[in-house]
């Protein structure tokens, strides 16, 4: 029975999707010394201004120790700016400076890039089914988080791919 099987051909193909998508972000974190978790924290803080450490942690899923060394390299080379809260000075806020609001604009480019190369390929119409897609690979538990944190994100003039 096909439909009972592991789907092989769409779990290869995210393989290889996800290797090139990450290639071309690599080659520029790799002049920095900066790696996939740089780009991670990069591009959520970018996106999200003021973002708690605590809803970073909630993003990324990965360790508070994991996270501390990445946002700590991040903070002294001056790509990321650290501020007490508002209402709780215990919390963390995240903001990007400009040098690294730069930086993950300039990798999010290149990710666009691929990504209105592989929609006009693939024609207008699949813009909507790829979304729907990626959405329904999210668990369904965290996808109205995911969603909700799309949403609250200022758009960019790329977003129009």
């Amino acid at each position: 029975m096909p439909e009972a099987g592991h789907a092989y051909d769409l779990i290869e193909l995210l393989f290889f999707a996800y290797r090139d998508f990450v290639s071309d972000p690599d080659r520029i974190l790799e002049e920095y010394g900066f790696g996939r978790a740089h780009h991670r924290v990069l591009h959520f803080v970018e996106r999200n201004p003021g973002l708690t450490i605590a809803e970073l942690l909630d993003i990324l899923r990965i360790t508070k120790q994991s996270l501390n060394r990445v946002l700590k390299e991040l903070i002294e080379t001056g790509y990321i700016e650290q501020r007490a809260g508002t209402s709780d000075r215990r919390h963390r806020l995240l903001t990007c400076t400009p040098r690294g609001r730069r930086l993950a604009e300039q990798l999010a480019g290149v990710q666009g890039e691929r990504v209105r190369r592989a929609l006009a390929e693939a024609g207008p119409a699949a813009r909507g089914p790829a979304s729907r897609f990626l959405l329904a690979m999210i668990d369904p538990s965290d996808r109205p988080g995911v969603s909700r944190l799309i949403a609250a994100a200022p758009p960019r003039a790329a977003d129009e791919a």
